[in-house]
């Protein structure tokens, strides 16, 4: 892989601008999100990647899951109040695969977990939708706590290349440091150049910007 085209003194100060940049206070903490555009990249012929990396610095706390649940995990989640909500196989059925029940349940989330145990069962009780409409559960097992693993789906980031050759994730919020961010930013960039076949050369834009703010580039 090429070495890195952009440097932590490159972002620190991408996000010093960012942050003199912002005119007022919102009435929420807004989410500091990278946007990046491929170049040299043909999803048609091309690898299409996907790829997960545990930022250090959470950048999603408030994120809202829901846990397709088997009854040994409804029961860890009362016990050590893990913030999900928990749904089980039962209810899901009451959605009798009612398309547009079953979008509107799961458009309530940002992401979908559930047990190992019944994963497979998912696709049968609620049909294909979960799947277009990119909702399809992530598999959580019981070998490790599952607070651990709410932990690290909050301070994960994902990267999947589908049809198109632009991405965009969260890595920080406005409330976190100036270190925090750059921490988060450098990371996440470094881990997509490791998925990309020509490394930091197949990058042609990366900027970074608060959810209401104006878009700094640091390529």
């Amino acid at each position: 892989m090429s070495s890195s085209k952009i440097t932590t003194k490159n972002v620190q100060e991408a996000v010093a601008e960012m942050r003199a940049s912002k005119k007022k206070d919102r009435k929420f903490v807004e989410t500091v999100e990278l946007q990046i555009a491929l170049k040299d990249y043909d999803p048609q012929k091309d690898k299409r990647f996907v790829g997960s990396v545990r930022l250090p610095n959470v950048p999603r706390p408030q994120l809202k899951i829901c846990l397709i649940a088997d009854a040994k995990h409804e029961e860890e989640v009362k016990k050590t109040n893990v913030d999900v909500d928990v749904i089980d196989l039962e209810a899901l059925k009451k959605f009798n695969k009612d398309k547009k029940l079953v979008k509107a349940w799961a458009k309530k989330y940002a992401l979908l977990l559930a047990s190992d145990t019944v994963l497979k069962k998912v696709p049968v009780v609620v049909g294909p939708i979960l799947n277009r409409i990119n909702r399809f559960p992530q598999v959580v097992t019981h070998n490790v706590p599952l607070i651990q693993m709410v932990s690290d789906v909050r301070a994960s980031v994902k990267f999947q290349l589908k049809k198109v050759t632009c991405l965009a994730c969260a890595v920080g919020r406005i409330d976190m440091t100036d270190e925090e961010l750059a921490t988060n930013i450098m990371m996440a960039l470094n881990f997509l150049a490791s998925l990309l076949k020509k490394g930091w050369h197949n990058l042609k834009s990366v900027v970074i910007k608060t959810s209401m703010g104006k878009p700094i580039k640091l390529l």
